[in-house]
């Protein structure tokens, strides 16, 4: 039996990366590709980046595509952005992709598409109730979903906490920047989500991002009501999710809201 396959793309400040999912098992298909982001990183210059990551693989005319990336998105079209060229805001990412490659798209914040690879395939996989996806990197990325649905573009890492912005105190990147100590950063990320926690009572708390493979060192020092535990696709995720999400929509399961991750509707 062929597998059946969609391609993802996550596209972040640094690097924009690719590679055909087998939505079977949510594992890549191929070697994923890495491209530099450009720099300035219009959308005209990251649309070429795309067309090169497609034509990278010999892909079926008709496998979906799905596009993380780092913004809010609102039927496909970016509504502001911070980690790439302020040009963006207001491009319809679904129809960038089909000027520039002719095949058809979905677009999708990426802390979202990462939640759904980790609820279709991963550490929250058949979990009910309310489940946080959350991502530390530069940010504080959030997916929330309940009993398997999205609400898209939730932005908790810019919950104002104690007169702060919440990833400018507890994002990994502030960990790095002001040099923290594992026990350090573990009283930030825990004053983050226990806020959170308090506004959500979610069921299953999910981290990822980079740093959840040194979960060891500081996910048993936070102490929270739900269990909270480390992501298992980590990278992989937001390729993995954008994806699954491209092959629901190919598939006509369509919405213009909340998004299942359990085939009832797409991302965009």
């Amino acid at each position: 039996m062929s597998k059946k396959i969609a391609f993802g793309i996550d596209i972040g400040g640094s690097g924009i990366k690719g590679a055909p999912v087998d939505l079977t098992t949510g594992e890549f298909a191929e070697e994923r590709t890495r491209i530099p982001t450009p720099d300035p990183s219009t959308p005209e210059a990251v649309a070429e980046v795309l067309y090169e990551l497609v034509d990278t693989y010999d892909l079926p005319a008709d496998a979906p595509i799905g596009v993380a990336f780092p913004a809010p998105i609102h039927h496909g079209t970016v509504r502001f952005i911070a980690n790439l060229d302020p040009s963006w805001t207001g491009v319809d990412i679904p129809a960038l992709i089909h000027r520039t490659t002719g095949r058809a798209a979905i677009a999708v914040n990426d802390a979202d598409a990462a939640g759904i690879a980790e609820l279709r395939y991963g550490a929250a996989r058949d979990a009910d109730g309310v489940v946080l996806v959350s991502t530390l990197g530069t940010g504080i990325g959030s997916a929330l979903f309940a009993d398997g649905v999205l609400l898209p573009n939730t932005e908790l890492g810019h919950l104002e906490i104690d007169g702060h912005d919440a990833e400018k105190r507890a994002a990994e990147s502030a960990r790095d920047r002001e040099n923290l100590s594992w026990d350090e950063w573990a009283e930030r990320l825990q004053r983050y989500f226990a806020v959170v926690e308090d506004l959500l009572s979610p069921d299953l708390v999910v981290v990822g991002g980079g740093v959840s493979k040194k979960h060891d060192k500081f996910l048993p020092k936070l102490h929270l009501r739900a269990p909270i535990v480390p992501a298992q696709l980590r990278n992989a995720a937001g390729i993995v999710g954008a994806a699954a999400l491209a092959a629901d929509s190919a598939g006509g399961q369509t919405g213009a809201g909340a998004q299942s991750t359990r085939g009832q509707s797409t991302g965009d």
